[in-house]
């Protein structure tokens, strides 16, 4: 899930985890301090720019990016134990990650992007959050045109008007992207059985 900051998409990423126990959250690294509430382990992996860079020069991220002078970016291994033991896995990521998960999980990737009733909207809710100083509003306000300029290379765009629909929707995305054909392990076979006793 991806979303120009403040239109919601941490706030639906963990209504999902809340309502399916099937759904790991892919926890990444990233360089920033922790903001009020944030949990090392939990929310993000924060770690020194040394850190990061040694885990990406030895090919242990799925992807990473620099947002807004710090890294972020998705640890490979907790994505591969979590996939091979047959869970989903989320993740929040920006528009710039989700280009590199997209060729690096291509047949396996789902990209929902969320946006924003309005511009006055996104505004009113970063302020609301009270985690950045005006000048930080102001500069995530100035990149969130260059963010949503990324929706057409989603598969699917929710627009968060409505905190409940917008999860409802979200839900519905995941149940239709479960029943794909390709995705049903042991399909084949249950039909071949099932044909013997036609």
């Amino acid at each position: 899930m991806s979303s120009p900051s403040g239109a919601g998409k941490t706030t639906l990423s963990r209504m999902l985890l809340a309502a399916d126990s099937n759904i790991t959250m892919s926890v990444s690294v990233t360089t920033r301090k922790p903001r009020p509430g944030e949990v090392d382990g939990r929310d993000y992996h924060f770690i020194s720019k040394e850190a990061f860079t040694a885990q990406a020069d030895a090919g242990g991220l799925l992807e990473w990016a620099e947002v807004f002078g710090n890294f972020y970016g998705t640890p490979k291994k907790p994505v591969e134990e979590a996939l091979a033991q047959g869970r989903d896995v989320l993740f929040d990521i920006d528009w710039q990650g989700t280009q590199q998960l997209a060729e690096a999980m291509k047949d396996d990737l789902v990209r929902v992007f969320i946006l924003p009733p309005s511009a006055e909207e996104l505004h009113e809710r970063l302020i609301r959050r009270n985690q950045d100083a005006a000048s930080i509003v102001a500069k995530r306000m100035a990149e969130a045109s260059r963010e949503i300029s990324h929706w057409a290379e989603y598969d699917y765009v929710i627009v968060n008007d409505d905190l409940d629909r917008a999860f409802a929707q979200i839900q519905a995305v995941l149940t239709a992207e479960r029943l794909r054909r390709r995705r049903r392990t042991g399909l084949t076979q249950f039909v071949r059985d099932l044909t013997k006793g036609l």
